[in-house]
């Protein structure tokens, strides 16, 4: 999984969060428009993966294209079918239709030697797990990011391992990208500056569903403290890293499950608009607002 060396390496890791994962669309989408590539490798987590595959696979506006096409079908989101024991969200039905329908430049993102970990959780361990994404491993790994627990049914296999959503146990993966030896790492979030993830006692309710998953379950249960450990990371790095974050703004309205398609492009602007100054200050060495992390406000 983590067989290359980092050290000292600029990183780009992308947060999940379902449909929220249009800004993050834009986002990319500007920083292949203006040929933004500073990194030697990439985390994604869930959402946050397949928009990175596209981008390192140099694919303008197939993020875009998806969510706004394949992510509104019925095929993909259907509470009907739910409720009679099917899938909520079939991220396996997605990824593999937009992969037959949308062009996906492999070769490029293979030539490019600029890995990408996709982010899983053992169903079994609880446990993040980090997989550099091949072409012989990406049909079953991005399902495996993607599954959200009891939204998906199925958890599927990586290596002969129960998967289920890497958000759940990594939702951002700064620290596992600074473990790995990146040393300039910039963020792409899915929720505006100063959020934090609140305790909620849905878990608890949930662990009846957990009963055969008690490590899962543990995890369900300490995602909230994981998740604002990863912002405290990104608001007070280690004295030798900077961290670089690109937001969404603060009306950002795009939920997780959203299917309002006037609402999606307005987050993919908001996300074009945001990668395209954060490449304008990332590119002016005199602008060191843009470079610092604007967590402190957190």
């Amino acid at each position: 999984m983590n067989k290359l060396s980092h050290a000292n390496k600029a990183a780009l890791v992308v947060e999940g969060g379902a449909m929220r994962g249009i800004f993050a669309a834009g986002v990319l989408d500007a920083f292949i428009e203006q040929q933004y590539q500073p990194f030697q490798f990439a985390i994604g987590v869930s959402a946050g993966s397949t928009n990175l595959i596209g981008y390192l696979a140099g694919d303008h506006g197939r993020s875009r294209q998806i969510l706004l096409d394949h992510a509104r079908r019925t095929d993909f989101l259907n509470w009907r079918r739910y409720l009679k024991g099917g899938h909520f969200c079939d991220v396996s039905w997605l990824w593999h239709a937009s992969f037959d329908e949308v062009p996906l430049n492999v070769e490029h993102y293979l030539q490019q030697q600029v890995p990408l970990y996709a982010v899983t959780t053992s169903v079994i361990t609880g446990q993040a797990r980090y997989f550099e994404v091949t072409a012989d491993n990406m049909h079953q790994l991005f399902p495996a990011s993607c599954a959200i627990p009891l939204m998906y049914r199925d958890f599927p296999r990586i290596d002969g391992e129960q998967m289920t959503d890497g958000g759940l146990a990594d939702a951002i993966p700064v620290l596992k990208a600074y473990a790995m030896g990146a040393r300039d790492i910039t963020v792409v979030l899915s929720q505006p500056s100063g959020y934090r993830k609140r305790a909620s006692p849905m878990p608890v309710l949930m662990k009846p569903f957990f009963k055969q998953y008690p490590q899962m379950f543990s995890a369900v249960l300490t995602r909230t403290a994981r998740y604002n450990q990863a912002l405290e990371f990104i608001a007070s790095p280690p004295a030798d890293c900077r961290v670089r974050v690109v937001a969404p703004p603060a009306n950002f309205s795009v939920g997780r499950f959203c299917q309002n398609p006037q609402q999606l492009e307005a987050g993919y602007q908001a996300g074009r608009l945001s990668g395209l100054q954060h490449v304008a200050g990332s590119w002016d060495p005199g602008a060191d607002a843009c470079l610092e992390s604007p967590a402190k406000t957190l």
